[in-house]
């Protein structure tokens, strides 16, 4: 039965009037409701101070199976499936970048203090791959003892050549400039395990696909938190192409980034918000 030309014009008035009377009720163009909007815009916290006694107040929360274990300049939580450091902690001040002497000893080994065994130089030899430090060496200058730790090969990942030797080495000299401008500045660096997908040697060691590193200026009065995802591959890049917030970094790897640390709720505005003017 066709429908006369009235009875079309009367169908899209109908319509006409029930699309406007959703959008009376509805209100979209409002957006968010008041209380939420100023949730989302709130400001930076004043007068804090980040001060943590302890270098665990830092530590990076996972599901995943890792023995922690401490050394002169740096922590690590190392994961026994991929023979490697989960993640690295240390703190670096303005005095240990200005006033470290010590050389490079390049003295690579296997760590004694890995129960079950650490990944052992021939998993490296002929891989291709560099043995690439988490706690960089040029971080522990300041002690022979540091210097020399950092090159136990729990604190070594399998690395790009040049990825290890190209945009990470140029993130690891950043983080000293800032730790000499900042004066001190907590440092948290792993490989990214959960997208691990073949080894290298004996041992199995994971090659990641990824790398990051997280900072957080300790200095009054302008704290700030930054983060890094870096793929294991050369680059030509800017560092702040790899930039992000630590929230971002969390959703990406699992972890929870400074859940002991106290102050939580400024602790959860800093890991929100990414201000690249305090990481000039």
């Amino acid at each position: 039965m066709a429908i006369s030309k009235k009875q079309r014009f009367g169908l899209i008035t109908l319509i006409v009037l029930l699309i406007l009377a959703i959008l009376v009720t509805t209100e979209p163009w409002k957006g968010s409701s008041p209380k939420i909007e100023t949730a989302m815009l709130d400001v930076a916290p004043v007068n804090i101070r980040l001060h943590w006694d302890r270098l665990d107040t830092g530590y990076p929360v996972s599901h995943l199976p890792d023995s922690v274990h401490s050394y002169t300049g740096f922590d690590l939580a190392y994961n026994e499936t991929y023979e490697q450091a989960s993640w690295v902690v240390y703190v670096l001040t303005r005095e240990e970048v200005e006033k470290g002497y010590r050389d490079r000893t390049d003295n690579f080994r296997a760590d004694a203090s890995i129960i079950s065994g650490s990944a052992e130089l021939d998993d490296y030899r002929g891989s291709g791959y560099d043995r690439g430090h988490l706690a960089p060496a040029a971080d522990m200058k300041w002690s022979s003892k540091a210097m020399s730790e950092s090159f136990f090969l729990s604190n070594m990942s399998p690395q790009n050549p040049s990825f290890n030797r190209g945009i990470w080495k140029k993130l690891e000299d950043q983080v000293r400039e800032w730790a000499v401008e900042k004066d001190s500045i907590y440092v948290v660096t792993g490989p990214v395990l959960s997208t691990v997908e073949h080894s290298i040697g004996e041992s199995r060691v994971g090659v990641p696909e990824y790398y990051f590193k997280v900072l957080a200026d300790l200095s009054p009065p302008g704290h700030s938190f930054i983060a890094f995802l870096l793929p294991n591959e050369g680059s030509s890049e800017e560092l702040n192409h790899f930039a992000i917030s630590v929230d971002s970094l969390e959703l990406f790897t699992g972890y929870n980034f400074f859940a002991s640390a106290p102050d939580q709720d400024v602790i959860e505005w800093l890991e929100r918000h990414l201000d690249l003017n305090s990481w000039n």
